[in-house]
């Protein structure tokens, strides 16, 4: 007999074939948030760096800006005497040096691909302007010049975010830079204190703080201590301040042209005092070696014996030699801090070996054709010389040269026959090299770029601002 038939029950309940397809609701819904994503990711990374190119480009332009405002003198014009007007030459609105050079370094960086647009201002630390002459002769804009320069760009695509109608974005960048020279800032009207000046690779020619393209009454073809000198110690005001074309200097000390000429005898090995007391416009009692006035004795500096940057035309283990031929970076000449600046009388840079002479021709590649300066009018302009290292054609105009050099300006104290003797650092020249001596005299032709003297007196604060010129420029956050 069979058992009986086992009666399979089965559970029943509410039909799942109504939630078939939720999964691509699911993932429809997603892909609205990850493009969302994607659009906030990858179009704000896209801005970012856009704004980052919109900075360094604003960056760049002030600092450009800044350099043409250092190294054209004006500074050294500091109530903008000269005619036509030198400041509206350089930084006078949108024509002028200045903001053309701003103008042109800034399209020069693209910005998201392409290029933005920049304006370019001028400042004393307060209300900008794009036109610098409407600032007061005299004032803190005449030590402290500072550029803005805002960059646009309009317009940046976009990728993802087109989705809800955004074609484009606007991104904006804002740089100041500053050029500063501390002559007679505390009477500019500059209410804080000022930072002293530290140039680096400075030349060791310790100049004395006399002018020889202004003489007095007492300085002239006879020599004499009592020339009018470059800067007041007691404030560090230019004295002859202006900007003079061709070499002379009926209108100022900058564009001032003259030689420089050892303050040592020809003979020994070491610096025979040829003057102990400081003299401007030598006579030349027809000796060839002792130029005719304008002329401007130096004497030799300590150096640290640590020249970098040496050129592979050098052929002297001298250190002097080595610092006029590259940098010596641990010798500090600063403007308001002693650091106990050496006149060092062992080194005779006029003998025959020829330490300043064969030094200069290597720097400035004068066997091969060194720069050259154009002073028949304002602005200045440097050209490119056969033997200019970068390898531009001749005449080509440039920005920077190897002839461009600093030089501290002493005390007129009498130096005496010891070895070593201290000076005091009374401001800085920077001047163009034009040509020097082939016959080991150590006989320099110069032009004066910019006079800065120590105006900060004996209460400076804060680090010192460094750089390669006396003029230093420098990226700021402006007050």
């Amino acid at each position: 007999m069979k058992p009986p038939a086992i009666r399979r029950l089965r559970c029943t309940g509410p039909s799942r074939r109504q939630e078939r397809g939720i999964t691509m609701v699911l993932v429809a819904i997603a892909m609205v948030a990850i493009i969302a994503m994607a659009a906030l990711s990858i179009d704000v990374v896209t801005l970012y760096l856009a704004r980052e190119e919109a900075q360094r480009s604003a960056d760049t332009a002030a600092l450009a800006a800044a350099r043409v405002i250092s190294l054209s003198g004006i500074t050294g014009d500091p109530n903008n005497n000269a005619t036509p007007s030198t400041w509206h030459t350089i930084c006078g609105g949108p024509g002028s040096a200045a903001s053309q050079t701003a103008l042109a370094v800034a399209t020069q960086n693209a910005v998201g691909r392409s290029v933005g647009t920049a304006n370019v201002t001028y400042s004393a630390g307060g209300t900008p302007n794009p036109d610098c002459t409407t600032f007061s002769p005299g004032g803190a804009f005449s030590v402290n010049p500072m550029v803005t320069v805002l960059v646009t760009r309009v317009g940046l695509p976009t990728f993802f975010s087109r989705i809800w109608g955004n074609t484009g974005n606007t991104v904006r960048a804002t740089a100041t830079a500053e050029a500063f020279n501390p002559s007679d800032s505390l009477n500019s009207g500059l209410t804080r204190k000022i930072t002293p000046v530290e140039p680096r690779c400075v030349k060791p020619w310790i100049v004395p703080n006399l002018d020889p393209g202004n003489p007095d009454s007492t300085c002239g073809a006879g020599g004499g201590p009592n020339c009018a000198p470059f800067v007041d110690p007691a404030d560090g005001h230019i004295v002859y301040a202006g900007i003079s074309t061709g070499g002379g200097s009926s209108n100022g000390v900058i564009g001032e042209r003259f030689t420089l000429l050892p303050d040592c005898r020809r003979s020994g090995s070491t610096c025979i005092l040829r003057d102990v007391t400081p003299i401007a416009n030598k006579p030349n009692g027809g000796a060839p070696w002792i130029p005719n006035p304008p002329s401007l004795e130096y004497l030799p500096g300590l150096t640290a014996n640590a020249s970098v940057a040496v050129p592979s035309c050098a052929v002297s283990s001298s250190d002097f030699e080595n610092a006029i031929e590259g940098c010596d970076q641990n010798t500090i000449y600063s403007c308001g801090v002693f650091h106990g600046n050496t006149v060092d009388l062992s080194e005779n840079p006029g003998l025959h070996k020829g330490d300043t002479s064969n030094g200069v021709k290597c720097l400035i590649n004068q066997d091969a054709g060194q720069d050259t300066l154009d002073t028949t009018s304002f602005p200045f302009q440097i050209k490119a010389g056969a033997g200019n290292p970068t390898g531009i054609p001749s005449s080509t105009p440039v920005t920077s040269s190897n002839s461009i050099v600093s030089l501290p300006i002493y005390d007129t104290a009498a130096i005496t026959s010891s070895p070593t003797n201290p000076a005091t650092i009374v401001g800085f020249l920077q001047v163009f090299i034009n040509n020097v001596d082939t016959n080991g005299w150590g006989n320099v032709d110069v032009t004066v770029l910019n006079v800065v003297g120590c105006g900060n007196g004996t209460n400076p604060t804060g680090s010192p601002v460094f750089g390669s010129s006396p003029v230093p420029v420098r990226l700021i956050t402006p007050p």
